[in-house]
């Protein structure tokens, strides 16, 4: 149950970026931004709830620097036509540079923030994100392919020239898919620092935004097959911490390095082979 409850703690944060990523990507924008939007939702939960007092108000901060974020980042990408993954980079190192620098300047200690006021939890230690985490993959579902908003993002992500030629505004699309998985990022941020903590600490994503790409690699761009993914990956984090307790025959440092290896190995395809949108990194005046 312990393993089960971890599997589920862990998993939760990467399905809020993964969901996210899919939408990006499934509208044609390359999203490897998702690290740089969980490390400023982190950061902007807990300074959120630092000055107000209440993790509420510390979720609706990190959804606005989340939403601002993306739009920042969508800016680059699609109005300006900036390389998809230079421009993502720039995002992640911002996030990582933008909060550790704040850090020290809000709280006036290098490295990680004072305690602030956790979320409320749903028993046996999981916060009230956990369930919106898992209820967020059948509406990504149902939103992408049985309503007409969904399918012309797919659209987008398919064939942006074909889409923006029958009249489907393709950066308007891709704008709000952008922005929408910076918000997600950020609650997944969110929740690892007022929700399964009460701290914000340097780089605490520890490349959790990159694992949840994986899963959208891994499960092909589909809502389902990305939550097993995630799944997957939150039990491959949780084993680290119950290795010991189980007793397994594991070297310590192969458990750490699992989650990283599977990542690994789903980015380069070696267990399936995945098939992302056609349209993924183009423009919609590019033929």
């Amino acid at each position: 149950m312990a393993l089960l409850t971890a599997t589920l703690r862990s998993a939760a944060p990467l399905i809020f970026a993964a969901m996210g990523g899919l939408l990006c990507e499934r509208s044609g924008v390359t999203n490897i931004a998702l690290e740089g939007f969980m490390l400023m939702g982190a950061f902007a939960g807990v300074a959120g709830t630092w000055f107000s007092n209440s993790p509420i108000v510390g979720l609706l901060v990190a959804i606005t620097v989340g939403a601002a974020g993306g739009f920042v980042f969508a800016f680059w990408a699609i109005t300006l036509r900036a390389d998809q993954i230079v421009a993502g980079t720039a995002i992640v190192l911002l996030g990582l540079g933008l909060t550790s620098f704040l850090t020290e300047q809000i709280w006036g200690q290098a490295g990680s923030s004072p305690g602030v006021e956790r979320l409320p939890t749903i028993g046996l230690g999981m916060n009230v994100l956990l369930p919106v985490a898992f209820l967020l993959v059948p509406i990504t579902h149902w939103f992408l392919f049985k309503t007409k908003p969904g399918l012309r993002v797919q659209a987008c992500g398919e064939k942006p020239e074909a889409a923006q030629a029958v009249g489907i505004n393709v950066a308007k699309y891709r704008y709000a898919m952008v922005v929408i998985s910076g918000v997600l990022a950020a609650v997944g941020g969110a929740y690892l620092s007022i929700g399964d903590l009460s701290q914000f600490t340097t780089n605490m994503t520890a490349g959790r935004g990159f694992i949840a790409l994986a899963a959208v690699i891994f499960g092909n761009w589909m809502p389902w097959a990305t939550m097993g993914a995630a799944l997957l990956f939150g039990f491959a984090q949780a084993l680290r911490f119950h290795v010991q307790a189980l007793d397994l025959p594991i070297p310590q440092d192969l458990i750490i390095a699992l989650p990283y290896i599977l990542t690994l190995i789903a980015i380069t395809g070696l267990l399936r082979q995945s098939t992302p949108p056609a349209g993924i990194g183009r423009h919609a005046s590019e033929g």
